[in-house]
């Protein structure tokens, strides 16, 4: 099985920076596709970035020129750099692995907390 670990959430103040980091351990030693979704309270979950197998990235445009994904050269990691964070920010951000070769799958991290207060 595979297990993804993040860390780097906390408080932050607006206009402040935090990052993220999603380690990937198990049976699978890369990934066609790392991403990082967050969820607000009281809304749906949402795609914050991806980043693909040749490093082909995307963002939801709210986080556009504030965040950036990368993968590590391991290819088993991810992190997301976040600046200029806004209140809107705040939510549970979730690490997500994605094979798209052969049979499908998914896997999910346990989420870390961010927080950005006024």
């Amino acid at each position: 099985q595979v297990q993804l670990v993040e860390s780097g959430g906390g408080l932050v103040q607006a206009g402040g920076s935090l990052k993220l980091s999603c380690v990937a351990s198990g049976s699978i030693a890369s990934f066609d596709a790392m991403a990082w979704y967050r969820q607000a309270p009281g809304k749906e979950r949402e795609l914050v970035a991806s980043v693909s197998h040749e490093g082909s990235e995307n963002y939801r445009d709210s986080v556009e020129g504030r965040f950036t994904i990368s993968r590590g050269n391991a290819q088993n990691t991810v992190y997301l750099q976040m600046n200029n964070l806004e209140i809107e920010d705040t939510g549970v951000y979730y690490c997500v692995a994605f094979i798209t070769s052969g049979i499908v799958q998914t896997f999910w991290g346990q989420g870390t907390q961010v927080t950005v207060s006024s």
